[in-house]
C-alpha cells in the first residue's frame, strides 16, 4: 500500500513531466510577454576583432606594454597584467600602486582583481607594502583555490610567492597627507588629476578578452575601505562570450549597482558597448546621489566594438588599435 506522502510525492511529479522539455522546445523566459521585445540572448561567434587595447584615463604608456605583449601574439591575460603594471610602479601616478595616496592613517594600501577568457579570477584586497598588486592578483587566481585574499593573509601570501616588501608611501604622497591632517576634511573630488583606478581590457589574436583593474583607492579613506576596484562585477567584468567592461570614479556607486557585470549583461541583451556604458551611468543617475561625484565606464564586445560614459565630463580613455593610439573624451551625462 502507497503511503500519503509518497502518493503526493509521485503525483507532483507527474504534473511537471508534460512541461518537460529535452532539447525540442525553446525555453520560457518567466516575466517575458509578448507585448515586450524578445531579448537578445548573444551567443559566442568567431573572433571578428582585429587585437585592441583599452584603459581608463590617459594611459598610452601602460597601453605601450600591453601592446608589446600582443605583438609578440600573446595573450590577452599577459597584455593587462604587463599593461597596469606600468602605472602601478610610477611614483608620479599617486591613485595606483607605488606613491599612491595613503588612508588617513598614513598607510598605503592597494586593490586589484584580474579576469581571464576562461572565466577565471583573482584579487586582493587591503594590500600592503607590494608594489604590483595586480601579479599578486593573478597568483591568487593561478595558484590558489580562491578568488581573493585580502590584508595579512594577502601580503603573507605574496610573500610566499617570491614578492619583496617595499615603502609604498613617496615623499611627495606623505607630504600631501601630512598637509592634509591640518584639518582632516574627507571629501572626494571628481577627476582628481584627471586620473584615478586603471582599469584595462585587451581583445588577442585568438579573439580572447581578458581585463585587469588596480588602485590605491581613495585618498584619506577610513583604514580597511575597500572600493569596487578588486570586486569581479563591480570593477570589472569578463565573459569571453560576450565582451568585456571595467568602472573607475567613486568605488561604493559602482559597488551598489554591480556596474561591470550589469554593463556585459546589457551587451548580452543586445545592447552596443555605447548603449550599455549609458544605461549602468544612468541606473547609478537615477538611484544614488551622483553630485559632484564620477563614475565612468568602458567596454568591449567581441566585435571589437568599444563603449566609453561617464556622469561627470572629464573622463578619458586610452585606446590602441592598428598600431594607433589615441585618448578620448567620453560623453557623460552632465555636460
Amino acid at each position: 500500500m502507497v503511503n500519503r506522502r509518497r502518493f503526493l510525492t509521485l503525483s507532483s511529479l507527474a504534473g511537471l513531466l508534460p512541461s518537460l522539455s529535452f532539447g525540442r522546445s525553446k525555453p520560457t523566459i518567466i516575466g517575458a510577454s509578448n507585448s515586450l521585445s524578445p531579448i537578445n540572448m548573444t551567443t559566442a561567434s568567431p573572433p571578428t576583432a582585429t587585437p585592441m587595447i583599452i584603459s581608463t584615463w590617459k594611459q598610452p604608456k601602460a597601453n605601450a606594454a600591453a601592446q608589446a605583449i600582443l605583438d609578440r601574439d600573446g595573450r590577452a591575460l599577459d597584455a593587462v597584467e604587463a599593461g597596469v603594471r606600468v602605472p602601478e610602479a610610477d611614483p608620479d601616478d599617486m591613485s595606483v600602486g607605488y606613491g599612491g595616496r595613503p588612508d588617513r592613517d598614513g598607510h598605503v594600501t592597494l586593490d586589484a582583481c584580474i579576469m581571464d577568457d576562461k572565466g577565471n579570477a583573482g584579487s586582493v584586497t587591503f594590500l600592503e607594502s607590494i608594489m604590483h598588486a595586480i601579479s599578486v592578483a593573478r597568483a591568487v587566481m593561478e595558484k590558489t583555490p580562491h578568488v581573493m585574499l585580502s590584508g595579512e593573509g594577502a601580503l603573507t601570501f605574496a610573500l610566499s610567492q617570491g614578492f619583496k616588501k617595499e615603502n609604498l608611501l613617496t615623499k611627495k604622497a606623505e607630504k600631501e597627507w601630512r598637509e592634509w591632517l591640518k584639518t582632516a576634511r574627507y571629501k572626494p573630488i571628481a577627476n582628481i588629476e584627471r586620473h584615478d583606478t586603471i582599469g584595462m581590457l585587451a581583445i588577442d589574436n585568438q579573439g580572447n578578452i581578458s581585463g585587469a583593474c588596480t588602485t590605491s583607492g581613495m585618498a584619506y579613506k577610513m583604514r580597511g575601505r575597500v572600493g569596487d576596484s578588486p570586486i569581479i562585477g563591480a570593477g570589472l567584468f569578463v565573459d569571453n562570450e560576450i565582451g568585456g567592461a571595467c568602472a573607475t570614479g567613486l568605488g561604493e556607486l559602482v559597488m551598489r549597482t554591480c556596474g561591470s557585470f550589469l554593463v556585459v549583461e546589457l551587451m548580452r541583451q543586445g545592447r552596443t558597448p555605447q548603449q550599455a556604458c549609458e544605461e549602468a551611468a544612468l541606473r547609478i543617475v537615477k538611484k544614488q546621489d551622483f553630485k559632484d561625484i564620477q563614475v565612468g565606464f568602458l567596454a568591449v564586445n567581441k566585435k571589437g566594438e568599444h563603449g566609453a560614459f561617464s556622469i561627470q565630463p572629464g573622463f578619458s580613455y586610452t585606446l590602441s588599435r592598428n598600431k594607433q593610439t589615441q585618448v578620448t573624451d567620453a560623453k557623460s551625462y552632465l555636460k
